[in-house]
């Protein structure tokens, strides 16, 4: 037990808790609850901190969960998965791998805990597969009086429709049960395109590819695209080299540099996005998921994402594409998709969803541009992700999550008393 300066991964957010407490086991987690009630302290658990809103920001007790990283069970026939709430999702996928199993669907990025990543809302795309969230069959939990709880879907299902994207609102995770599958082989194409040519062939290309998403480059007309679909093999994973050159290289070093460079001249950026789109080139291989879905990510950035109407996703694009000429961007807008999914605060709740996020370099003046890209969002009845920057509060998502107000009830059943509350909770949730 300690005291320190915690920042987050986009440092932009930090906190200063009264106590950093890292439990070695889920009745650490129920004792460091409890005592923080004695206390009068409220309580967050801590994951890797890759979400850029204050979600995890307390000056209460910061629970990190780090030591709670295990696999707990694996049960290949039934295709289920039991992990500690700590274990991150690259020790996941490698565990997974090596049993022959695998996630249908994940992010790009694999380095947060498999808590946080849940709890956020955290997705990748996917005509058919929706985020983690939609791929959660249990979870254990630890509630605000110290009590060790399980649910799903049979027991207690309305704490497991609540607790699923829960914003660590309802008590602290402490293991998640996932339903996998037999691992299998996604052939991957990506190239770039013109982002015309993108929004006129969208429809098309969402239809027709299991799993789509673009990355456009803002004051030019160049979009990289990523088609990525079963295939029985043979397997053609990259080689080492171009996986270094491409992946580590080019999309962290050079392009790290390239960021920090249009910081120091924002006038730059258009020519420096037009550089960068230059010398996108073509790729195909056939892969394992985790190594076709999640790319390194070594370039800091903040970042606000929104999810939209599927039917809307063009729209918005055109009108974002007008409105981002008046500001210098120098990082892509990725666009991918989702399925509607019946997780209650899950931003694919009830509807097929396309996701829309603008990011920022670190250290870049971002507030207004992405002030500017929050109304045109809102317009479209857009949610945010909850572990983006946004400025929404629980009187507007009321309106939009037809299950927020079971959401409360849950949370008014589990903590009364509020042992999980933190600011930004008080912003989205209320009270």
């Amino acid at each position: 037990m300690s005291t320190r300066t915690w920042k987050n991964w986009g440092r932009n957010q930090t906190a200063r808790p009264r106590r950093l407490v890292a439990p070695r086991s889920v009745e650490e987690v129920a004792a460091a609850v409890r005592r923080a009630g004695e206390d009068g302290l409220t309580v967050k658990a801590v994951g890797s901190g890759h979400s850029f809103t204050d979600a995890a920001v307390t000056d209460g007790v910061m629970l990190s969960l780090e030591h709670l990283a295990g696999v707990r069970a694996i049960d290949p026939e039934r295709c289920l998965v039991t992990v500690d709430a700590g274990l991150p999702l690259h020790r996941l996928n490698a565990v997974l791998t090596q049993h022959r199993l695998s996630l249908t669907n994940m992010g790009d990025i694999d380095r947060q805990t498999v808590s946080g990543a849940i709890s956020t809302g955290a997705h990748g795309t996917g005509r058919d597969s929706g985020g983690l969230a939609a791929q959660v069959a249990g979870l254990e939990l630890v509630l605000a009086n110290g009590e060790i709880v399980t649910c799903d879907a049979e027991q207690d299902p309305d704490l497991f429709a609540a607790a699923r994207v829960g914003l660590g609102a309802l008590g602290v995770i402490t293991a998640v049960t996932f339903r996998v599958e037999p691992v299998f082989l996604l052939h991957a194409q990506e190239a770039p395109l013109s982002l015309t040519q993108v929004l006129a062939d969208f429809d098309e290309l969402a239809a027709d590819n299991e799993h789509f998403e673009f990355h456009w480059f803002p004051h030019t007309d160049t979009a990289l695209t990523k088609r990525n679909n079963r295939v029985t093999g043979p397997s053609r994973p990259l080689s080492a080299v171009r996986h270094w050159l491409e992946d580590q290289f080019l999309s962290n070093d050079v392009y790290g540099l390239l960021c920090r460079a249009g910081r120091a001249a924002p006038r730059a950026i258009p020519a420096i996005n037009r550089i960068a789109g230059l010398v996108l080139s073509p790729r195909e291989y056939v892969d394992v998921p985790h190594r076709v879905f999640t790319s390194p990510r070594r370039v800091r950035f903040v970042e606000m994402e929104y999810a939209v109407p599927r039917r809307a996703v063009v729209s918005v694009l055109r009108e974002l594409r007008t409105l981002i000429d008046r500001w210098h961007v120098n990082m892509p807008v990725a666009v991918r998709l989702a399925p509607a999914d019946d997780v209650w605060l899950s931003t694919a709740y009830g509807r097929d969803t396309a996701y829309v996020a603008v990011r920022m370099f670190e250290r870049m003046p971002h507030e207004r541009y992405f002030a500017e890209v929050e109304e045109l969002m809102i317009g479209y009845e857009g949610r945010p992700h909850w572990g983006t920057l946004h400025t929404r509060d629980a009187a507007y998502l009321a309106k939009h999550y037809p299950r927020f107000a079971d959401f409360l009830a849950v949370r008014d059943r589990v903590d009364p008393e509020r042992r999980f509350a933190n600011r930004y909770l008080r912003q989205v949730l209320g009270d």
